[in-house]
């Protein structure tokens, strides 16, 4: 008992070191979660300041020793695909061990409503295709899912909340159907194990998911200070608004009327500039992965936000690119779809997302064909996926196959055999162009004046020739310019034409 009793007031007087001991991971390395085969795995987590920490992995053994305020990393040599296996971190008397690793490629999912949508909809008026039959097939062993919690923060964090789980129908119809789609078709085309990390909130504009690093040291970047200026002077008598807007309905279902349409009122902490990048990516840019996919756009397209867009986009890419400190690595996204919305700017955000891929590293995928005139949410997220997945083979993993619909390259002027002046619009990925739809129409010419007029189109090899009467000298031409597009222009792959217009900036 006496020595008891000293082992207990050493404990006290002086701490036992068992008691100061504190290994740990980051939740992002948990049971169940994919490492990215063929690149240096990065593994690192906290301990007790000094403490020299061991990680042990598939015949490998590396050491680290953690700094002042604890930290610690270290690298593992790139590993091939495969699994399951177990990673042990051990020092200074504590332990952590990790079950049922995969070794295969990690994507991650980010935007808005449309990245975030679930397998199960986001509710019975806006459903995904084939929801429930998606859902009960929704078991692959071979991918993992991650689902970040929305966070907006002040600050950079360096943690989530949340852990990685198997693919099952419980899992997967809370997870962004999107990516769900595009890692179901990787798997199944790269036959390696895919791991889906879901960081996507919904309404979100784009500056809310770029570090302050770049917003606060680019002033062409400072129109989004000020579009969240205007943002937050509308919160002030937001409460008001909505309490009166609750009155109106309360009237009309009392009167045995329809509840009338308001207008959306997304949540204030979201719109931070920097906030979402804080909250949902900081903790991420540790970890070792293959690429970005992107669906976003709809928040920022407003005619205060929309000009601003490709500068903005490209500075997000290039933002994630930095911090996550492993090259240009692949940012593929989805550009935003037909929506009828006559107060924003969805035609010219389509446009701006275009001109992005100018950056190096990047592929965009055109769901015009596939969207919804009175839903911003369409329900064929199947088509979105697998489209993704299309230039991910072709970007990312190499692969000899047709990704893009018919881009713009380029407009010439020529006169036409009855006297009009016609413009020729010539394409990239331009085999086989076919209208489909009711008329070959979406084409709009302007002269001199940028005055846009709707024009005839007309498919002439791998090019389009576009003339109107009433525009006898054409010097600029559009396609695709409404908020909604009917009808479209595809290549032989079956691929739709992105919206473009050839003014160097287009006018609203």
């Amino acid at each position: 008992m006496k020595a008891v009793r000293v082992m207990m007031a050493g404990c006290l007087m002086f701490g036992c070191v068992a008691a100061k001991a504190e290994l740990r991971l980051p939740k992002v390395i948990s049971d169940h979660a994919v490492l990215q085969r063929e690149r240096p795995i990065h593994v690192w987590g906290w301990a007790t300041p000094g403490a020299r920490v061991k990680a042990e992995f598939h015949a490998q053994t590396r050491y680290a020793e953690a700094d002042a305020l604890g930290r610690w990393s270290l690298y593992l040599q790139p590993e091939k695909a495969g699994g399951p296996y177990e990673l042990r971190v051990s020092g200074d008397g504590g332990e952590a061990t990790v079950r049922d690793l995969l070794v295969g490629d990690v994507w991650i999912a980010s935007g808005q409503s449309n990245m975030e949508m679930p397998l199960q909809g986001f509710g019975p008026g806006t459903p995904i295709k084939d929801g429930e039959k998606e859902i009960a097939a929704a078991t692959h062993p071979k991918m993992r899912l991650l689902l970040v919690e929305h966070k907006s923060s002040e600050y950079p964090l360096d943690d989530l909340s949340t852990t990685w789980t198997e693919c099952t129908p419980e899992t997967a119809k809370s997870f962004s159907a999107a990516a769900y789609f595009f890692g179901r078709e990787i798997s199944a085309k790269e036959n390696v194990p895919v791991g889906l990390i879901d960081s996507s909130y919904g309404g979100t504009p784009a500056d809310a998911w770029v570090s302050l690093d770049t917003l606060g040291t680019d002033a062409s970047l400072l129109p989004a200070f000020a579009s969240r200026a205007t943002f937050a002077n509308q919160q002030t008598d937001i409460r008001a608004l909505i309490a009166e807007e609750k009155r109106e309905d309360d009237a009309a279902r009392a009167a045995g009327k329809p509840v009338p349409s308001h207008f959306w009122h997304p949540d204030e902490a979201p719109w931070r500039p920097a906030g979402l990048y804080n909250g949902m990516i900081a903790p991420l840019a540790p970890v070792t992965v293959k690429g970005f996919l992107w669906y976003q756009g709809e928040a920022n397209s407003g005619y205060d936000r929309a000009p601003e867009y490709e500068r903005l986009f490209g500075a997000m890419i290039g933002d994630w690119r930095r911090h996550f400190e492993q090259g240009n690595l692949p940012f593929l996204y989805a550009q935003i779809s037909s929506y009828d919305s006559p107060k924003e700017y969805f035609s010219l955000v389509r446009e701006e997302q275009r001109r992005v891929l100018e950056v190096a590293n990047t592929g965009m995928v055109v769901t015009l064909d596939v969207g919804n005139a009175h839903n911003v949410h369409p329900a064929d997220k199947q088509t979105v996926g697998a489209r993704l997945a299309l230039a991910a083979r072709h970007v990312v993993y190499g692969q000899e196959v047709a990704y893009e619909g018919p881009l713009f390259r380029e407009a010439t002027t020529e006169m036409g055999k009855d006297g009009v002046k016609a413009m020729r619009v010539w394409f990239d990925a331009g085999k086989g162009l076919t209208f489909r739809g009711k008329a070959a129409s979406g084409f709009e010419l302007a002269g001199a004046d940028h005055h846009f007029l709707l024009a005839e189109a007309e498919v002439e090899g791998e090019s389009v020739v576009v003339r109107s009467q009433a525009v006898p000298l054409p010097v600029y031409v559009r396609y695709g310019w409404s908020s909604v597009v009917p009808e479209s222009l595809y290549n032989a792959a079956g691929l739709p034409a992105s919206t473009f217009s050839s003014e160097p900036v287009p006018s609203r």
